[in-house]
């Protein structure tokens, strides 16, 4: 009998600790799935600010040292695009998965040479990139509408970056529990936009009761918008390296519980 030459020898395929190559590849895949319908991803939460900016600037007027000694227009419009940001990561994160699972192609996530923390990066990694090009566009178009002076980049880099994790992460958790989208809803509707509306996007806290205001610091979407609003306006309402603290402890206890919950197959695996 005539021996074949063993030319191909089946083994598993080493990446090291970590895939960079798969990761990059979700990421971009995440990438382009918000940018092929760009107009609704990226143009509508911009038309969604300025409307808010809009509406709001003309019902209570737009006095000088209104508060925090800026203009009413000045002190609302980064909080509108600190707002895009937080509800643009959440929905592109539970989207993504949602959309896999009710489709069936979440199993091309599942058997490729992808870890539980790649995937979960990967998507929402990607959430932050959609948040990041959302709040570069408004802080363009608003900066030739509106007087926003720019106090310090750092903060406004920090506080978008973390902002967008937590929420991205947050929508990870929520796309693994959700069936449909209607249990989407309920978080965004509950939760998202309650916590947001009630941050000080629109007001300072100063104005609350004391027993809001204390409610008000609890709320971590208050330090999101506040220390983002900081970095354009050099004043805030509440301790900025407090929130700083408070937002990496809730970034990486929500990414760990993204990736824990993936690698346990929540709600995806029988």
């Amino acid at each position: 009998m005539v021996e074949l030459n063993k030319k191909y020898q089946i083994s598993v395929r080493k990446f090291g600790l970590i895939n960079w190559i798969g990761f990059k590849s979700l990421w971009l895949k995440e990438c382009n799935r918000f940018m092929v319908v760009w107009s609704q991803t990226l143009l509508s939460p911009l038309v969604s600010s300025l409307l808010f900016l809009s509406v709001l600037s003309l019902a209570l007027g737009n006095d000088r040292d209104d508060v925090l000694g800026y203009s009413f227009i000045s002190f609302l419009a980064p909080g509108l695009i600190a707002m895009s940001i937080l509800t643009q990561s959440f929905s592109h994160s539970v989207s993504s998965l949602v959309i896999s699972k009710m489709q069936g192609n979440i199993v091309d996530m599942l058997y490729a040479p992808l870890s539980a923390l790649e995937v979960s990066m990967g998507i929402i990694f990607a959430a932050v990139a959609r948040s990041f090009l959302i709040a570069i566009i408004s802080i363009i178009v608003f900066s030739l509408i509106v007087e926003m002076p720019f106090n310090n980049i750092f903060y406004i880099f920090i506080f978008s970056f973390l902002s967008s994790f937590i929420l991205g992460s947050l929508g990870f958790i929520t796309g693994l529990w959700a069936e449909k989208f209607d249990h989407t809803a309920t978080i965004t509707n509950f939760v998202i936009t309650p916590l947001s509306f009630l941050s000080g996007s629109f007001y300072s806290i100063e104005k609350l009761p004391e027993i809001f205001q204390i409610i008000s610091h609890i709320n971590p979407f208050f330090y999101m918008i506040d220390g983002f609003r900081y970095g354009f306006l050099g004043v805030s309402d509440g301790s900025i390296s407090f929130g700083i603290i408070y937002l990496t402890i809730l970034t990486f206890l929500l990414g760990f519980l993204s990736y824990y919950l993936y690698r346990i197959g929540y709600k995806i695996k029988s």
